[in-house]
C-alpha cells in the first residue's frame, strides 16, 4: 500500500508542474488568435455568401405571399361589398314588387267588391221596390176589404134599426170617412 501513496504523490507531482491548459498558456496564444481570425472569417463568409442569401429570399418571398394575400383579401372584400349592394338592390327591388302587386291585388279586391256591392244593392233595391209595390196592393186590397165591410155593416146597421139605406149614401158616407 506504500507504492500506491507514492505513486500518487508522485502524480500529484508531475500534474503540479506541468504547464496546464495549452489555451491558456501565453506561449500558445498569437497562434490561437490567428486561428481564431481565421475561423470567423470563413464563418463570415458562409454566413455572407449562403445562408443569409437564403434567408432573405425567404423572408422576401414571405413577404411576396403576405402582400399578394392582403391584396387579394381586400378583392374579396371589394366583391363582397358589391355583392352586398347588389343583394339589397335586389331585396328592395322585390320589396317594391311585393308592394306593387299587393296593391294591385288591393285594387282588384276593391272593384269586386264595389261591383258586388252595387249589385247586391241594385238586387236589394229591385226587392224592396217590388215589395213596396207588393205592400201597396196589399193595402189597396186591404181597404177595398174595409171599405166593403163597412158598407156592408153600415146597410146592416141601418137595417136593423128599421130605417131604408141608401146604398150609394153609405157607401158616399163610409168613403168620406175612411179619408179621415
Amino acid at each position: 500500500m506504500a507504492s500506491t501513496t507514492t505513486d500518487a504523490a508522485s502524480h500529484a507531482a508531475e500534474a503540479a508542474s506541468a504547464p496546464g491548459m495549452p489555451q491558456l498558456d501565453f506561449s500558445n496564444w498569437g497562434n490561437q488568435i490567428f486561428w481564431l481570425l481565421i475561423t470567423l472569417v470563413v464563418i463570415y463568409f458562409v454566413l455572407s455568401r449562403i445562408a443569409l442569401p437564403r434567408i432573405a429570399a425567404v423572408l422576401a418571398e414571405r413577404q411576396g405571399t403576405i402582400t399578394n394575400d392582403i391584396a387579394a383579401a381586400e378583392e374579396l372584400k371589394a366583391k363582397a361589398v358589391e355583392a352586398e349592394e347588389a343583394y339589397n338592390k335586389a331585396l328592395a327591388d322585390a320589396r317594391a314588387e311585393a308592394q306593387r302587386i299587393i296593391a294591385e291585388t288591393k285594387a282588384e279586391i276593391q272593384a269586386e267588391l264595389d261591383d258586388a256591392t252595387a249589385k247586391a244593392d241594385a238586387e236589394i233595391s229591385a226587392k224592396a221596390a217590388e215589395s213596396e209595390k207588393a205592400i201597396a196592393e196589399i193595402r189597396a186590397g186591404a181597404l177595398e176589404s174595409i171599405q166593403e165591410v163597412a158598407d156592408a155593416t153600415a146597410n146592416e146597421v141601418v137595417a136593423a134599426l128599421g130605417g131604408k139605406a141608401d146604398a150609394d149614401a153609405v157607401t158616399k158616407a163610409v168613403a168620406d170617412r175612411m179619408k179621415g
